[in-house]
């Protein structure tokens, strides 16, 4: 029931597709208002584990959601608007390599947002 309701509620149209999640646990009360607070939450948790959902990590110690995509992707968060905009995942492709080859670092870009200010905002 829980994992269904945030399945649901991550799978429904609106602007943004990143839910904090004090979001997703308002999108399920949508859905199914018999859900409780926690059980989002660990729906969230066994969602992430087996892939079918993913997080990623904005800025300030923010949270985001959405259903993971068939194709790995970054994230671009924009700090004045909160916006999460997806970049292509080969975007650091060269950057994790460098780093890889000059630090012997593997570099996973996916669950982290880069931070900057988007063309909507001013500068």
């Amino acid at each position: 029931g829980p994992r269904r309701a945030v399945i649901t509620a991550l799978a429904a149209p609106r602007d943004s597709s990143h839910l904090t999640p004090e979001q997703v646990v308002v999108a399920v009360a949508g859905v199914d208002p018999t859900v409780h607070r926690a059980s989002v939450y660990r729906a969230l948790e066994v969602l992430s584990s087996l892939g079918v959902v993913q997080h990623v990590h904005l800025g300030h110690g923010t949270t985001a959601y959405h259903l993971a995509a068939p194709h790995e992707h970054l994230h671009a968060h924009c700090v004045r608007c909160d916006r999460v905009i997806d970049l292509p995942g080969s975007l650091l492709d060269g950057v994790a390599r460098t780093v890889a080859d000059e630090y012997g670092f593997v570099l996973d870009p996916s669950h982290v947002a880069l931070s900057g200010t988007c063309v909507s905002c001013p500068s």
